[in-house]
């Protein structure tokens, strides 16, 4: 019966309170975010001045490094 109350606290935790929970356990988590979000942001700003490239491949490179520093940031 405990067990039912259990899993409806879980379900009641918000998503901001998760990724609170989640800095604790492991402090590269905001790293990892912060830096997914900073390679995006100049991925889109570059996206402006891509000259000849095209737009698949600039999401391609612009994919890998985000997925790149993030898995380097969860990785430490």
């Amino acid at each position: 019966m405990s067990s039912d109350n259990q899993w409806s606290a879980d379900e009641d935790e918000g998503q901001l309170s998760r990724l609170i929970r989640k800095s604790r356990d492991s402090p590269f988590v905001p790293v990892g975010i912060a830096g997914f979000v900073t390679v995006v942001s100049y991925g889109l700003y570059k996206l402006k001045y891509r000259r000849d490239q095209k737009m698949s491949i600039h999401l391609i490179h612009m994919r890998v490094a985000a997925q790149g520093f993030v898995v380097g940031a969860v990785t430490l």
